[in-house]
């Protein structure tokens, strides 16, 4: 058994891939031949991704409030606590809070060989997320 102790502070999610406020604590990081990332993501009433992909999917769990997701040419779908959401690999999508309600998820992804877990593309725009 290993215990890490948190020390690692909260980061804000970089405007280069999130509109709104949204924050980020880090959950677990790759580590030996593990290859696999999680993080808890708190947005913010309105708050969302831009669209971006994962080389080989992404599960999201959402633990609180009210979201929103989207992969490219879907329906917009809403989300709620205890709901499980899995995208394919290399599928557009994004996801976020409802219009007036926070949202937290676990996102859980595995990078790629050089180490990276997503590819960012355009922001949402709010006609996007309204539709």
């Amino acid at each position: 058994m290993q215990i890490t102790r948190s020390d690692i502070d909260t980061m804000k999610g970089p405007a280069d891939w999130f509109t709104g406020d949204v924050y980020i604590d880090a959950a677990a990081a790759p580590a030996g031949t593990s290859t696999y990332a999680a993080a808890l993501v708190h947005f913010a009433p309105g708050a969302r991704t831009a669209w971006h992909t994962h080389p080989h999917g992404q599960t999201i769990f959402v633990t609180e409030g009210v979201g929103r997701c989207q992969r490219e040419g879907g329906e917009i779908e809403t989300i709620r606590p205890g709901d499980r959401v899995f995208f394919e690999p290399g599928e557009n999508h994004w996801h976020g809070a409802s219009p007036t309600r926070f949202m937290a998820h676990l996102a859980i992804q595995q990078t790629d060989e050089s180490g990276s877990p997503v590819t960012w593309g355009r922001h949402v725009t709010d006609g996007e997320y309204a539709a």
